[in-house]
């Protein structure tokens, strides 16, 4: 087709919908390949540090996900919840959720784009202050 200059219109390639989530699963199976080897619980281990953590001295509603991902990959579920008992209980099915919604709709050929809404983004902020508070205070 000619565009008003009597150009042709440039082609746009297409990317399946389906590469997005397997790159990011291939990116999450590597960084869990490397997380295998790395106990988190040790001292001196290349892994990042929270920057909240670090500049503030507190937990964020994250802190601990690395050692809870460690803690599940080796089968100890007790002390994957005591590292992070929020990002395990609801953080980790959620993103499992909408992680496999994705692949699935991508693999169909379909874009996917979750819509939270205001509400939501409520109710996910709400649950994280609340937690980072909590676990701040009770140690």
């Amino acid at each position: 087709m000619l565009t008003r200059t009597g150009l042709p219109e440039p082609r746009t390639r297409r990317i399946h919908p389906a590469v997005a989530p397997l790159t990011a699963l291939a990116a999450g199976g590597a960084g869990a390949a490397y997380l295998w080897g790395t106990n988190p619980h040790e001292a001196g281990q290349l892994l990042p540090r929270c920057a909240f953590n670090w500049v503030t001295g507190l937990d964020c509603p994250a802190c601990g996900g690395t050692r809870m991902a460690y803690d599940l990959m080796h089968g100890d579920v007790a002390a994957a919840f005591a590292d992070n008992a929020a990002l395990l209980t609801l953080g980790l099915p959620g993103a499992a959720y909408l992680g496999g919604r994705w692949l699935v709709e991508g693999l169909r050929g379909r874009r996917y784009r979750p819509a939270i809404g205001t509400r939501g983004v409520l109710a996910i902020v709400g649950v994280a202050v609340t937690w980072t508070v909590l676990r701040n205070l009770l140690g």
